[in-house]
């Protein structure tokens, strides 16, 4: 069975290792089975020493990102992110499990609430906004630990969609200083990013496959995962 990686190892340095986190995290694989978040927990292991996680990611799945959060704490050595270009969304979840994050100059960070599609009556409504609310928190935990501030205020910043350039992240705590001469990896892609985009792309891609069903909505499967990371004790308050 094949699987495709939004993640690439470049070759080992002598002093560290080096990690490429490129585009959507997670758009189809990591949940489909337990191969995906196995061969990136195996990539991570595979060596020793220090590593510098090169991200560029307009966001993707919530979940895919919170695990890799935690398998980066978990890390024993150093991590250091380096943004090329953007952090959106669960990207920014990612890159608070840097030691150490810097930020390109031309470089942007944004934060905002979690959001999915549900379908189905008022009960099924109160159930998604719970669900939702319930995620946010998990997510405020990251963003609490390496900026500091209260919850209120990154839950407010979160209701507005924060974007940061690289002053006001170092400024708010989410990130630790400027690349000074930053190194843009070659198979960087200039993405563009907005909440309306993706949405829409979202919406085209549900509509296009409309004539082949999958099991369950969008909604479905995000509560299959909240009570998955339940039983293994990932989402903590």
């Amino acid at each position: 069975m094949t699987t495709s990686k939004f993640w690439n190892w470049a070759e080992n340095d002598v002093d560290e290792r080096v990690l490429y986190l490129e585009g959507v995290i997670s758009e189809e694989t990591w949940w489909g089975d337990e191969v995906t978040p196995k061969i990136f927990r195996d990539d991570l292991h595979s060596g020793s020493g220090d590593i510098t996680v090169w991200l560029n990611s307009p966001g993707g799945d919530c979940f895919a990102a919170a695990a890799i959060y935690t398998m980066l704490k978990e890390y024993p050595s150093k991590i250091t992110v380096k943004i090329s270009a953007l952090a959106a969304s669960a990207a920014s979840v990612v890159a608070m499990a840097g030691d150490e994050v810097l930020m390109s100059p031309a470089s942007m960070m944004m934060l905002h609430n979690p959001a999915t599609i549900a379908i189905g009556d008022s009960e099924e409504m109160l159930k998604a906004k719970n669900m939702l609310d319930e995620i946010k928190e998990s997510i405020i935990n990251a963003y609490a630990a390496k900026s500091g501030h209260s919850r209120d205020t990154i839950s407010n910043w979160m209701d507005g969609e924060l974007w940061m350039d690289v002053n006001k992240a170092i400024r708010f705590g989410f990130a630790d200083g400027m690349l000074s001469d930053p190194v843009i990896a070659p198979q960087n892609k200039g993405m563009v990013f907005s909440r309306k985009a993706v949405t829409a792309s979202l919406l085209n891609k549900i509509m296009s496959k409309a004539d082949q069903p999958r099991p369950g909505t969008l909604y479905d499967n995000i509560e299959k995962r909240l009570i998955e990371y339940k039983k293994n004790n990932i989402l903590r308050k």
